[in-house]
């Protein structure tokens, strides 16, 4: 059984302190299946010992089934219990904090009134001096509705705020970029457009989150058109180039040239059209979409204009059926869809050395232990096995390199630099199958990422400024 953190907590006991027993708790908690981690005395009072034990369980109701089990147990008394996880969000997860202190009259009247007036009439009479005199310069709106939250669907802007605030501590703890969620209360696609362009003079990027397809698109092609910021739909793009990065060691591995290659992809929402763009700036000729009813082909006459449009660059040998029937012979497939899509019997039906990215979250297309033994390389978004695609690879080093030259869009040729970028962090001596994607925590990866973007912005004509 695999557990994490998110789905821990802390039981506090109150018990007598005898050997005995502590052992009898043990055994409970073993025999709910439940893991345990730490465990702390507090206190001794009454002639009995007062505990913190953290355990780590598969879900919430999991954890109440393992508190039941403990308060049952004669001579244990739970004192109380608390989820880990929501601990971490009381009161939220970030805050403002100054970077200049007010403690005298001198630094009042430079930080506010009357001295501020002096900087406000330097930006009124030159604008560009706002990315050096104010937050501008180093900060991101972190902008959803909430449609489209992680696995959880259209859950509106208060249950999307937790994630948003997340996404923000990742700019910064990752890549020293302020940023800050606003959640929309809004699924009108005009309005939230109007919104961002109203908001936007506080900012020096827009990453948008979270928002459903097809109104993704036109959000980002509109703001993309319409703000002189960088405007970057994480879902689309970062999945995008972390997948690319993780192919292009992929191939280094099984030595398959790109262009030779066969590519299934499963989900044509956001994520999925994004990859697609990526693979095809990459070099990949063949590439077949399939979405619940099968391959997008011109035999189908229920595509909407998204899935038009994808067919018009995709499916060169119009192959029509079932994704199992398409993936016959195919070298790699791209999962963005659905739990447990694919049996053992699609994968043997693939190329030789086939490639699997099953991203689906939190249960891929197929798990990894049931496709081991058929795939030379297997990704997918989960933390608990080898090659995670995570998106926290990719977006604090493309805003920091876009910020830190000002640029003024994330074009083809930055998201392509940034995927080589992150591949490239890894040496030649250690790529191998279950290391084809560096860590999220190495270090290396922002840096590598944001010089890579810094020079591609620069090369095509994006940057408002020369990188430092």
């Amino acid at each position: 059984m695999s557990f994490n953190a998110s789905n821990s907590f802390i039981v506090r006991l109150k018990l007598k302190h005898d050997t005995a027993l502590l052992s009898e708790v043990m055994a409970v908690i073993a025999n709910c299946g439940a893991s345990l981690g730490a465990m702390d005395i507090i206190r001794f009072e009454d002639g009995k010992s007062v505990r913190d034990l953290t355990l780590y369980a598969q879900d919430a109701t999991h954890m109440e089934t393992i508190v039941a089990a403990l308060n049952a147990t004669p001579e244990v008394h739970v004192v109380h219990y608390s989820d880990r996880t929501f601990l971490m969000h009381l009161g939220g997860k970030i805050g403002i904090k100054s970077k200049v202190p007010i403690k005298t009259r001198d630094d009042l009247s430079m930080a506010y009134t009357p001295g501020v007036a002096r900087v406000c009439m330097a930006i009124h009479a030159d604008p560009k001096s706002a990315y050096n005199l104010t937050i501008k310069r180093n900060m991101v709106a972190v902008i959803t509705d909430g449609t489209a939250v992680l696995g959880l669907g259209d859950i509106g802007p208060l249950g999307a705020l937790p994630v948003m605030e997340g996404k923000a501590m990742l700019f910064k703890d990752f890549a020293n970029v302020d940023a800050f969620p606003i959640c929309l209360d809004t699924k009108d696609v005009e309005e939230i457009i109007a919104t961002v362009k109203r908001i936007a003079p506080v900012f020096g990027g827009i990453n948008l989150e979270d928002i459903s397809s097809p109104r993704c698109f036109e959000i980002e092609t509109r703001l993309k058109k319409e703000l002189d910021i960088p405007v970057f739909h994480d879902d689309q793009h970062g999945t995008a180039i972390v997948f690319t990065a993780g192919l292009i060691n992929a191939l280094k591995i099984v030595k398959k040239p790109i262009a030779d290659l066969k590519v299934v992809v499963s989900g044509v929402g956001a994520a999925g059209v994004a990859c697609t763009k990526m693979l095809l700036n990459l070099g990949v000729k063949n590439i077949i979409g399939c979405d619940r009813k099968g391959a997008i082909s011109k035999s189908r006459r229920d595509l909407d204009a998204v899935k038009q449009n994808f067919l018009e660059m995709t499916n060169p040998h119009d192959e029509s059926g079932s994704i199992s029937e398409v993936l016959r012979g195919a070298d790699v497939f791209v999962g963005l869809s659905a739990p447990n899509l694919l049996s053992v019997d699609d994968v043997r039906a693939m190329a030789k050395d086939p490639i699997v990215f099953a991203m689906a979250n939190p249960t891929p297309e197929i798990m990894p232990e049931v496709a081991r033994d058929y795939v030379a390389i297997m990704a997918t978004g989960r933390s608990d096995y080898p090659n995670q695609i995570n998106n926290v690879l990719a977006f604090p080093g493309i805003f920091r390199g876009a910020l830190d030259v000002r640029a003024h869009d994330i074009n083809e040729e930055m998201k392509l630099a940034a995927a080589h970028a992150i591949a490239d962090v890894i040496e030649p001596e250690n790529l191998n199958a279950d290391y084809i994607i560096p860590s999220v925590f190495d270090t290396r990866v922002v840096t590598a990422v944001a010089e890579a973007v810094k020079k591609a912005a620069i090369e095509t004509g994006v940057a408002e400024k020369q990188a430092n």
